[in-house]
C-alpha cells in the first residue's frame, strides 16, 4: 500500500513525511482493517512529527481522524462487518480494567494507545483498529465531512463538556482553527453566546460567518465578562488572559494535547472568586458517540479543504502557518 512515512522527527519545513510503499496490515485478533478513504489533518500530528510528544514509535503512519470500509476482520470480530463504514480516532486502546476505566474515564487510562502515534494511523491506504474503538458513523455525514468530527470534533466537544457553560451562557473561544470551527456550531445550538479570539482575519471572518456574537485579534476590547473560555491555541502565555477575562465562578478549559509553559498567575485577578482552570486529555467512546448524534441534531458542516495523499507535509505546513479555513482533509482514494 502507499502510505507517509515518518522515519525521523523532524519540523514539518523539512517535509520528513515520505510517500513509501509498505506491506498492507494485517488485522489481529480482534482488529478490523479498514479501506482508508480520508484522513483529516490535527495539530496532534504535528506533535508527533516534530517531536513535541515523546518518541514512541518509528517509523510511524500519522493519521487519526478516518474514514473507510471495512475490508477484512481479524479473529474473534463479531460486531462489526465487511463493507461497513466506519470511523478510527485518536484512542484506540484501554485496558478496561483500571480505577479510571471502572468510572467511566478511559481518557485518563495509564495503559491506553493511540492512532498515528503509537500505532500506525491514516495517512496510508489502510489502517487497523480494534473493533471496540471503531466509530459507526451515521449516515448524516459524507467521509469528507465526517472525518474532522473524530478528533477536531471530538476534542472540541470534551472541552466544551469540560468548560461547563450554563444554559444561555458566554463562552470564549481563543484561537479559531480545525477544531473551534465545529464547537461554534455546537455552542450555538445549544444556545450559547459565542465569543471568539483568533490572530486571523479569515478565522475572524469565518466565525462571523458561522454566528459569533464578537470576534477580535485579542481578548482587549472584550465587551463582557465570559461564564467560560476554551482554549484552543497551544500557547501557555495565553493562559493569564484567558482567565482574566472570565466572570466569577468561570472556567477556562484548555483544549490541546500540548501547551508551552504557562507564565506566572496573580493569584487575585487570574484565580481568585472560584475560577477553575480544567486541562482535557483524549476522549471517550462514550463522548465519541455523543458527539456524532449531537453533530447530526445540530446540522454541523465542517469548513474542508481537501489535498491529495502524497501532499500531507505541504498541507500540514499550512496548518501550522494557519493557512486553512476549517480542516485539512487528506484524500487517499
Amino acid at each position: 500500500m502507499k502510505a507517509m512515512v515518518l522515519e525521523r522527527r523532524a519540523p514539518i519545513e523539512s517535509a520528513p513525511l515520505r510517500l513509501l510503499e509498505v506491506p498492507d496490515p494485517e488485522p489481529s485478533d480482534g482488529e478490523v482493517r479498514v479501506k482508508v478513504n480520508v484522513c483529516a489533518l490535527c495539530r496532534t500530528d504535528l506533535h508527533v512529527i516534530e517531536g513535541d510528544l515523546p518518541p514512541v514509535k518509528l517509523p510511524v503512519i500519522p493519521g487519526h481522524q478516518v474514514v473507510g470500509e471495512i475490508d477484512k476482520l481479524g479473529p474473534g470480530c463479531k460486531k462489526l462487518r465487511v463493507g461497513q463504514r466506519v470511523g478510527i480516532a485518536w484512542l484506540r486502546h484501554t485496558d478496561g480494567t483500571c480505577g479510571y476505566c471502572r468510572r467511566g474515564r478511559e481518557n485518563l487510562c495509564p495503559n491506553s494507545r493511540y492512532t498515528g502515534y503509537m500505532a500506525d494511523g491514516g495517512y496510508a491506504e489502510f489502517a487497523t483498529i480494534p473493533e471496540d474503538f471503531a466509530y459507526e458513523l451515521p449516515e448524516g455525514f459524507s467521509d469528507i465531512a465526517g472525518s474532522p468530527l473524530l478528533c477536531a470534533g471530538l476534542i472540541g466537544y470534551r472541552a466544551l463538556q469540560r468548560a461547563s457553560v450554563p444554559d444561555g451562557g458566554k463562552l470564549l473561544l481563543i484561537g479559531f482553527g480545525s477544531s473551534a470551527h465545529i464547537v461554534i456550531q455546537l455552542a450555538l445550538h445549544r444556545g450559547c453566546r459565542v465569543f471568539v479570539v483568533s490572530r486571523a482575519e479569515k478565522h475572524l471572518k469565518l466565525s462571523r460567518e458561522l454566528g459569533a456574537e464578537w470576534a477580535g485579534l485579542s481578548v482587549e476590547g472584550i465587551p463582557e465578562k465570559m461564564d467560560s473560555v476554551i482554549l484552543f491555541a497551544p500557547a501557555g502565555e495565553l493562559v493569564p488572559d484567558s482567565l482574566s477575562v472570565l466572570d466569577r465562578g468561570g472556567i477556562l478549559s484548555i483544549a490541546g494535547i500540548h501547551l508551552s509553559d504557562v507564565p506566572v498567575l496573580n493569584y487575585e485577578r487570574h484565580l481568585f472568586y472560584e475560577k477553575e482552570v480544567r486541562s482535557v486529555t483524549a476522549n471517550t467512546r462514550e463522548d465519541g458517540r455523543a458527539l456524532l448524534a449531537e453533530a447530526v441534531a445540530a446540522n454541523v458542516q465542517p469548513h474542508v479543504h481537501t489535498f491529495r495523499l502524497e501532499e500531507a507535509n505541504e498541507a500540514l505546513l499550512r496548518m501550522k502557518r494557519d493557512g486553512i479555513e476549517g480542516t485539512g482533509v487528506l484524500l487517499v482514494r
